[in-house]
């Protein structure tokens, strides 16, 4: 039962990063999710996949997962490429390439 340690990604149905400054710890599926006989829905046997931690600092929870005795996997967040710009920095002198349409 391995557990992931990782910062959840920025929900992209919204602009804002609400839910992204928190350190999450989960459980890797242990067996694979199959479909009820009867009704059809997804079920598990794995009653792990339901829990997920959420702690302030990625050390918490490397130290929660460390007193458990859970082992555990830290993936760290990609560095962002973006660069911030404002709308007038399309009309700014130092701008590398002229402007065009």
């Amino acid at each position: 039962m391995l557990a992931r340690i990782y910062k959840p990604a920025k929900n992209a149905m919204q602009s804002g990063k609400a839910q992204t400054k928190k350190w999450r710890l989960d459980f890797t599926p242990a067996s694979a999710p199959r479909p009820e006989a009867l009704m059809g829905w997804i079920s598990s046997a794995d009653p792990n996949g339901q829990v997920r931690l959420s702690f302030d600092s990625k050390e918490a929870a490397i130290a929660f997962a460390r007193e458990h005795g859970i082992p555990h996997q830290v993936i760290e967040p990609p560095e962002t490429k973006r660069q911030i710009k404002s709308y007038s920095d399309n009309f700014s002198f130092r701008r590398r390439e002229p402007w065009t349409h």
